[in-house]
């Protein structure tokens, strides 16, 4: 089994690390993942989270950057990531007044041009789904395959969010393999089985998280990333009872 490392969203952590950046840091590599997904510094410039990353032995995954910097200020998120180490840009979240059939069609052009950019600086772009993008378009396709169809592979990536996939009544193994070799970041999230369909931690609700991960290698994915939206545990407790169950499925995180 390759050894694909396991990282957190720090969207989970949202309230600790306003709190407490760097405690937050700390606690996670306390709890055995290799890295982590950012979605903002906590106020830190890069050169002083990098510090913090190599003091904790953790590694920067992936970075969401809000679509307005990826259009208007790409030369620094890039300049960024360099610093940090982190190779994927990812593209989170479209307001609701961002997408209609016209806001998509507009879309495809700028993660275009930001793709090729990020390319050259060895850097790749991804997309980060949530339920929205399964809403079908006028053509009949959903958007998100308008996102990943009508636009180069070498540009735009997948970053594929499994529970927003399930929650739409897709299968997310199937959108893995469809996109296989175009999919380096996967986030790993569980539902529960009733009706509300809340954010779970992995292994205790109906999402086929184990078929994901054994495509991991076929598919070419680089890091698992573990999120959880919202808990009713605290997220640290999420966190480590997801861990637990992924150091069940992934037996090299018990060598850790």
């Amino acid at each position: 089994m390759k050894t694909i490392p396991v990282a957190v969203q720090m969207f989970t952590l949202r309230e600790e690390s306003e709190r407490d950046f760097a405690g937050t840091l700390r606690k996670i590599a306390d709890l055995g993942f290799d890295g982590v997904e950012f979605a903002g510094y906590g106020g830190l410039s890069p050169v002083e989270v990098r510090a913090l990353l190599d003091e904790l032995d953790l590694r920067a995954a992936a970075s969401h950057i809000p679509l307005d910097q990826i259009k208007n200020n790409l030369k620094q998120v890039i300049e960024d990531q360099k610093v940090l180490g982190s190779k994927y840009v990812v593209c989170p979240f479209l307001m609701p007044d961002e997408r209609t059939d016209e806001d998509y069609q507009a879309l495809l052009p700028i993660l275009e041009k930001a793709g090729a950019a990020c390319r050259r600086e060895g850097l790749t772009l991804c997309y980060h789904n949530h339920e929205f993008e399964l809403e079908r378009l006028k053509d009949g396709r959903m958007a998100l395959e308008a996102i990943f169809d009508d636009t180069n592979a070498e540009y735009v990536q997948t970053e594929l969010d499994i529970y927003w996939l399930k929650k739409a009544g897709e299968d997310p193994v199937e959108w893995v393999k469809r996109y296989q070799q175009r999919t380096p970041v996967i986030h790993l999230k569980d539902m529960t089985t009733d009706e509300e369909q809340f954010f779970a931690e992995l292994g205790t609700g109906g999402v086929d998280i184990e078929s994901v991960l054994r495509l991991g290698e076929e598919a070419g994915v680089q890091w698992w990333v573990v999120e959880q939206d919202v808990s009713r545990l605290t997220p640290f407790e999420s966190l480590e009872i997801s861990m637990n169950y992924l150091k069940t499925k992934l037996p090299y995180l018990s060598k850790k």
